[in-house]
């Protein structure tokens, strides 16, 4: 175990004390122990200049937001244009939404030129009378026609006055149908009044009402580029991380919801650590594109040397001759076949000058499949394994029951399964993008050093894997339970230091890549 190995996976950033949640804190906060002594008064340092470290390169700082905080930071945005601007709260809101929440901006403008602000926004009103619903004498809907007297009827501040029926039929199929809630429009043609949120409540069920509140959170994350909903099924949460889009060759953001869920803010992809998001975008294309197919086949075939028609060999006699063009060559060869006299069998004439260039495409083609599924093949073991160790993981708890009941241990006593279990999930995801990115580095000294660290995990993920299958007979053994904790540990150890190598060297830009990762990925990406 690598003892000497310090880590701290969990700090705050400068200015705002955004918690960090870098997925490592099992495997690097046991082990850091504070080296600095109480300081003198008289040096002037405060506790935060001491408690204050280094953050690893390979985590980002991120906040994980509940939905009711998510709808407190509107409330108190809100709240603040509305104390400033002394209008409607629900205006209020209207105008930030137009702004996309940048209230700087919303308040340097409207200085500048409400009108124009507020009629852009769509405020603009031909009456100071707050909206209510009303029957008027006389009033026949412009919709439906309905004209019957005590007729319940319903305008914004624009004036422009519906039924009541149609304005639900109207905002049902907007925020059910269209799913729209934030530039939701009088149904006047061409007003651009937008609906405020009261005089939704005064016309929609509550369900609508819910479901209009939950769009309107949507277009808030949405409006931000610092947010990001959780991918995780059914979960609500929303991610804040900093991280700009221009970084994303130099930084790989894996950020942790709180429901679990390991995932990258830089693109729609699970945690890919260490791989950055073109270089994941390119593999999965190409594990996807079918230009792998046109690659086996170069391997496994050949083309006529004068027309170009592919050849596959059906029989033993290297003699071929071409059905489309009648060419005759040598499939050894690709030379003339007329220039090998009687050699019908074993062509001895490998440096003919004729087939010299027909080779040399043979060649390299079979040696860019055999680069290519040495990498993959590796890649889908690790992908194949990690699915199997979540199965196994889903029966963790059962396992944990089982060990309990025939060892007598406690229920804190079993955890180690559990520790074990989550650190086979992490490492196998690492591992298995490991490959992905060693396909597209070029080789030097770094790449060695990056192979070794990625060997050395590899090998402590397979003992820890075998270990953590044994028996229930064999896993009651109290040697057995060390040397499972142990290796657990030193697995999230080698994954930080893979992971932290990783990310040091690509943050310096020292990685060398066969491909350009700050480009458009091409349809083919081929070595």
């Amino acid at each position: 175990m690598d003892s000497e190995e310090e880590y701290v996976s969990g700090m705050s950033t400068d200015g705002e004390g955004m918690q960090e949640y870098s997925g490592d804190e099992m495997s690097a906060a046991d082990d850091f122990e504070d080296d600095f002594d109480e300081p003198d008064p008289d040096f002037g340092i405060t506790s935060k200049d001491i408690t204050k470290t280094k953050q690893p390169a390979h985590v980002v700082s991120f906040k994980v937001h509940k939905p009711s905080d998510i709808q407190h930071q509107q409330d108190d945005m809100i709240n603040e244009v509305n104390m400033i601007l002394d209008m409607r709260k629900e205006d209020a809101a209207i105008m930030l939404r137009y702004f996309r929440w940048n209230k700087e901006r919303l308040l340097e403008d409207y200085m500048d030129r409400p009108e124009k602000v507020l009629e852009a926004a769509g405020l603009s009103s031909n009456t100071a009378a707050l909206p209510k619903l009303e029957a008027v004498p006389g009033f026949m809907c412009d919709i439906c026609c309905e004209d019957e007297d005590g007729l319940q009827t319903f305008a914004m501040k624009c004036g422009h006055r519906y039924c009541v029926d149609c304005y639900r039929q109207y905002l049902t199929q907007k925020i059910k149908g269209e799913g729209e809630a934030a530039r939701i429009q009088c149904p006047a043609d061409g007003c651009g009044r937008i609906l405020d949120s009261r005089s939704l409540d005064l016309l929609v069920t509550p369900e609508l009402t819910g479901r209009y509140r939950e769009l309107l959170n949507r277009t808030y994350v949405e409006d931000k580029d610092i947010f990001k909903w959780c991918p995780a099924p059914d979960c609500p949460n929303v991610v804040e991380c900093g991280i700009k889009r221009k970084d994303l060759d130099k930084i790989v953001p894996s950020v942790e919801c709180l429901c679990g869920y390991r995932f990258c803010f830089g693109c729609p992809n699970a945690d890919h650590q260490p791989a950055p998001c073109e270089l994941v975008k390119r593999w999965l294309k190409k594990c996807a594109d079918d230009s792998e197919t046109a690659n086996w086949i170069s391997a496994n075939t050949k083309e006529c040397p004068k027309c170009s028609s592919t050849i596959e060999k059906n029989g033993g006699c290297n003699h071929m001759t071409c059905r489309k063009c009648k060419y005759e060559f040598c499939w050894m060869c690709m030379g003339l076949w007329s220039e090998h006299g009687t050699s019908w069998y074993n062509c001895n004439r490998y440096e003919e000058k004729s087939g010299s260039e027909a080779r040399d495409a043979q060649a390299k083609s079979r040696t860019s499949l055999e680069r290519y599924l040495h990498y993959y093949n590796r890649y889908a073991n690790h992908e194949q394994s990690a699915r199997l160790d979540k199965d196994i993981a889903q029966k963790t708890e059962k396992k944990m029951v089982q060990l309990q009941t025939t060892s007598g241990m406690s229920w804190i006593e079993v955890q180690y399964l559990n520790s074990a279990s989550q650190a086979l999930q992490t490492c196998r995801q690492t591992l298995k993008w490991t490959y992905a990115f060693a396909f597209y580095l070029a080789r030097n000294n770094l790449t060695e050093i990056f192979e070794d660290n990625q060997k050395d995990l590899e090998m402590a993920v397979e003992n820890l894997s075998e270990m953590f299958e044994k028996p229930i007979v064999e896993l009651s053994d109290s040697k057995l339970k060390v040397d499972i904790m142990d290796k657990t540990s030193y697995c999230n150890k080698r994954r930080v230091i893979l992971l932290e190598d990783t990310a040091e060297n690509l943050a310096k830009s020292k990685w060398t890549f066969n491909a350009d990762l700050t480009a458009p990925s091409v349809a083919s990406a081929r070595r």
